[in-house]
């Protein structure tokens, strides 16, 4: 029998999120319906607003100010490489940015790896929660988010990096 995915709206300081899983609250992915890429939801997922409370609770917290981490369950998604690039993205310090790079080196990739590393990056489908819009440019600069970098900018402001 295969599993329903569900989804439900949540409002956030920087627009809303739509948070997509699975009937015992595990998410799979966290996006932005008004991002640049958009957010579609899919026409088989149901609407379901009550399974996601924790998850939702602690989005509110973070951007109330008073959690800099999360605690939430995720479904299993992405290849080994892609894995081993988000858990290194969780270990990134509220409040602080790294370069692709040194995600790259994090991981014992090759710096020639850093354009894969880049790509498993903006495949990460937990926006916000999993804090891939803590990683910038080499040179400081606000580069590639799937949320768009107005959103990124915003995100980094609350968390006091910019």
């Amino acid at each position: 029998m295969a599993t329903t995915t569900v989804w439900t709206r949540v409002d956030s300081p920087v627009g809303e999120l739509v948070l997509v899983g699975d009937r015992s609250g595990a998410l799979s992915a966290v996006g932005s319906p008004d991002s640049p890429k958009g957010f579609p939801v899919d026409p088989a997922w149901e609407r379901e607003d009550t399974v996601f409370g924790e998850a939702a609770r602690q989005l509110a917290e973070y951007f109330a100010g008073d959690r800099t981490r999360f605690a939430l369950r995720y479904l299993p998604t992405g290849s080994e490489f892609r894995r081993r690039v988000w858990a290194a993205l969780e270990t990134i310090p509220y409040g602080e940015t790294t370069t692709y790079g040194a995600v790259a080196a994090s991981i014992g990739a090759s710096r020639a790896a850093v354009r894969a590393v880049g790509g498993a990056i903006g495949a990460n489908p937990l926006q916000v929660i999993r804090p891939c819009h803590r990683v910038i440019g080499a040179d400081g600069s606000l580069t590639g988010y799937a949320g768009g970098l107005e959103r990124k900018r915003r995100l980094l402001e609350r968390e006091g990096a910019l």
